[in-house]
This record gives C-alpha cells, sequence and structure tokens, in this order.
C-alpha cells in the first residue's frame, strides 16, 4: 500500500505542483502507507532537458522535506511494460484529428478531455487500409461505453462513462491514461492525490484498472492553487517555482509555512516542518482551493 506524487518533467514545479505533492506526502503517512515518486516523463521533448528539470524538480521537493521510499521510477524505462498492457486490451485503430474530433464530440471535461463519439470504431479492414495511407492510426480502446464509479475521498461518488480512449498515439507514444494506470498497479499504489480539475478522469482510469486485472487506488482530489483571476497557477503568473520565489526573498521554510497554511494547518508566517504539518493533518478535512496573492 503506498501513495505517490508523479510529475511530468516539462518545467519546474510551481506552488499548485507543491502543495499537492505535500498533501499527498501527508496523507501517505496519515494512512501509515509508503509515498513513492514517479517522473512521467513520456512525452516531454529532450530526454537531456526533461533529466535537468526532473533533477530541479526532486531537489525542490526534498527543499521542501519531503522524503519517499524506494528508487524514484521514470516512464520513459518502462514503455515495454505499457506494450504488454495494450495487448491485453480490446482496442482499434482511430484515424481522426484532433479538430474532426473537437467537431464531432460533446463538451469537453474540466481538464479539457474531449469523449470519443466512436468514428473509427465500425471501419472496415478495406477502410482502415484506405485511411493508413492517409495517416498513421492512434491506438483506442473498445470500451462498449461502459458506466463506472469511484470512489474519491472527498468528492464521494463519482460516476462516468468510459468512451473509447487513446492508449497509444499515432506517433506510437503511449498515452497518459494508460501509463499511469499500468504504473499505478506495478507499484502497489493505493492512493492518489491530485488537483480537483482531473476528477473527471478517475472512471476511464478506474476502468482500465480493472479490465488489467487490478484495482483502482482510491482518489483524492484537492482543490487547485488559482491565480488572482480564479484560474489556475501557471508559470505566466510571475514568481510561482522556488527558485523564483527565493530570488524575491522567499525561502523553502517560508514555501512550507504558505502550503500549511494554505490547508489551515498553521498560522500567517508561523514556522513549520512538514513534520509538524504531518502531526496537525487532518485526512477527513478537503485541502479547497487556495488563491495566491502572488
Amino acid at each position: 500500500m503506498t501513495g505517490r506524487f508523479a510529475p511530468s518533467p516539462t518545467s519546474d514545479l510551481h506552488l499548485g505542483n507543491l502543495r499537492t505533492a505535500v498533501v499527498a506526502a501527508l496523507l501517505a503517512r496519515a494512512a501509515g502507507v509508503g509515498f513513492l515518486v514517479r517522473i512521467e516523463d513520456l512525452d516531454v521533448g529532450r530526454v537531456g532537458a526533461a533529466g535537468d528539470v526532473a533533477t530541479r524538480q526532486l531537489h525542490d521537493l526534498a527543499l521542501l522535506g519531503l522524503s519517499w521510499d524506494g528508487p524514484v521510477v521514470h516512464q520513459s524505462a518502462r514503455l515495454d511494460r505499457y506494450r504488454a498492457a495494450v495487448d491485453h486490451l480490446p482496442t482499434y485503430e482511430c484515424f481522426c484529428t484532433r479538430r474532426e474530433i473537437a467537431e464531432s464530440a460533446s463538451a469537453p471535461h474540466a481538464d479539457g478531455y474531449r469523449p470519443y463519439p466512436g468514428t473509427c470504431r465500425g471501419l472496415t479492414a478495406v477502410q482502415r487500409a484506405d485511411r493508413r495511407r492517409e495517416r498513421p492510426p492512434a491506438l483506442r480502446v473498445d470500451a462498449g461505453a461502459a458506466s463506472i464509479t469511484v470512489h474519491d475521498r472527498w468528492a464521494g461518488a463519482v460516476a462516468g462513462v468510459v468512451d473509447d480512449f487513446v492508449v497509444r498515439r499515432n506517433d506510437g507514444a503511449y498515452s497518459y491514461n494508460l501509463a499511469v494506470v499500468v504504473d499505478d498497479l506495478a507499484q502497489g499504489v493505493t492512493q492518489v492525490v491530485r488537483g480537483d480539475d482531473l476528477l473527471s478522469s478517475s472512471p476511464r482510469q478506474a476502468w482500465l484498472a480493472r479490465r488489467l486485472g487490478g484495482v483502482e487506488p482510491e482518489y483524492a482530489h484537492v482543490g487547485l492553487v488559482v491565480n488572482a483571476a480564479g484560474r489556475r497557477l501557471a508559470k505566466r503568473d510571475g514568481a510561482v517555482t522556488l527558485a523564483q520565489l527565493a530570488r524575491r526573498g522567499t525561502s523553502a521554510a517560508d514555501v512550507v509555512s504558505l502550503i500549511g497554511h494554505s490547508l489551515g494547518l498553521n498560522e500567517p508566517g508561523e514556522p513549520v516542518t512538514l513534520a509538524d504539518l504531518s502531526r496537525r493533518f487532518d485526512p477527513a478535512r478537503r485541502p479547497a482551493a487556495w488563491v495566491w496573492p502572488g
């Protein structure tokens, strides 16, 4: 049994990422289970640059006082596991472009995901052969419009109809939805903490975990860190990473205090450590959205 934090090394961690990491670690420790860190580097461009970012991410987590159990796993070293998983799934080739899906699919979910309407599911062998001459196919699961209900620690029951989502893109790269589920099953992950903008992806991932013969983890979706306009915090919002904040005179210890205060665990400016926050953390209380004043 274990929890985890799994960043993608596309950029340095900002306050929203760091807050989620802290909550994930606190929840794991409260449950008396292990805590892992995984680098989700399947789709981050140049390997060298991704490695540099991942190194900085791990450094920032350590600066906050986070520690983890065992070695850090990189998804880029686990392609054989994803290939094997795909071989055990009902799939079909899809030739649709993003524009075609946007024009034919229903409105996107909160995370921007557009459910796939099944356009290519019924193509004949001849039609598929013709389409392959135009562009390589992606691979989608045939979910059969399954209706799945999962349990979120704070949101309760979350139901959704599973669309035929992509498990391998047309450039051969495996999808996030596939890789994250395969890795969680392989690593024995039983808790998944992430932002509540990803809540709608839980039924898809739960369906996949069950289809692969496993059990989905307990989900725990936290309120996002947002800017003054109410939008999810991003690099464009100024000093939002540890390095940027340090140049402004805000230390890593200060950031721990800020995050703790956002969780209702300490007074503004009160010096605290992760150990202090762990003693005060109430796993029954959902971390609400936090407005970063900048």
